[in-house]
């Protein structure tokens, strides 16, 4: 798992990196498919063609273009913010997922959960910093990022009683690929052969991450694994330091650690509460 945040947060810095000399457009086609071929490389050999067999083809397409945006949001805050700030705001995703779920699928919020929710979104003002003229363009493009990210995450929930994991990762790296090819419409730039060589390995890296990811939570509880995932933020501020120099402000720190402890306090609160009633 730890292995798995070095190199998502290897991937985002990376991305950083290049948007800030490629039209994101760019960027984010070659890095869908250096992720399609790496995930087929991967997948395709075990499972073959039935990988891509479902009977849900507009569920799949609908989550698709879902992510497609919210991954463009996210590069676009990236190009626009420091990045341990926009990976703070993205680890908010997990409190709009409970929000959506909460309004949406009209699940019961209880005290304990609303409190947490509130608390939650107080972390996402403090790094926000909404106050006059100082919530940045970046920190919105990251807020939308978070808020489709969850979004999706309580759409798709039913999804994975029907699909297998390998029809869930080939779908969405084949439509993320599709979609992000029509980017290219609004800009290219010739790269040199280190720079296409870091575009095609961000794909990389984030395919290779999700593996690591995927067989840490099959050696090991979800409860145990995703607190790790956290470890995220800790790279990105590093990354951020000693490539561009950003220092942490006050804001940040504070309130990136209530997001982190919220949506930990969250997880592991629905993951308890799922054994209990598992156990009945």
């Amino acid at each position: 798992m730890v292995v798995a945040t070095i190199l998502f947060s290897g991937a985002s810095a990376a991305s950083k990196w290049l948007v800030g000399i490629y039209p994101v457009g760019e960027v984010l086609c070659l890095r869908s498919f250096a992720s399609l071929i790496a995930g087929g490389a991967m997948i395709l050999p075990v499972s073959g063609l039935s990988a891509f067999v479902t009977h849900r083809p507009l569920d799949h397409l609908a989550r698709g273009l879902s992510q497609s945006i919210s991954q463009l949001c996210l590069l676009l805050a990236f190009s626009l913010m420091p990045l341990a700030g926009a990976v703070a705001i993205n680890f908010s995703a997990p409190l709009f997922a409970a929000l959506v779920s909460i309004i949406w699928l009209k699940e019961p919020a209880g005290f304990v959960r609303g409190g947490a929710l509130v608390i939650g979104f107080v972390g996402v003002l403090i790094v926000t910093n909404p106050g006059t003229n100082s919530l940045t363009l970046g920190a919105l493009f990251a807020l939308t990022n978070a808020v489709m990210y969850g979004t999706v995450t309580v759409a798709v929930r039913g999804m994975t009683r029907t699909e297998s994991a390998n029809t869930l990762v080939m779908w969405q790296l084949a439509v993320l690929a599709f979609f992000h090819s029509f980017l290219l419409l609004f800009g290219w730039r010739s790269p040199s052969a280190i720079d296409a060589a870091m575009l095609f390995g961000t794909g990389f890296t984030n395919a290779i991450g999700q593996w690591f990811w995927t067989k840490a939570l099959q050696f090991a509880p979800a409860p145990a694994v995703t607190p790790f995932y956290y470890l995220m933020l800790v790279w990105a501020l590093m990354f951020g330091f000693f490539i561009w120099g950003d220092i942490p402000s006050a804001s940040l720190l504070v309130g990136s650690a209530i997001v982190v402890m919220t949506g930990l306090f969250l997880f592991l609160r629905e993951a308890r509460l799922q054994r209990q009633l598992a156990t009945r």
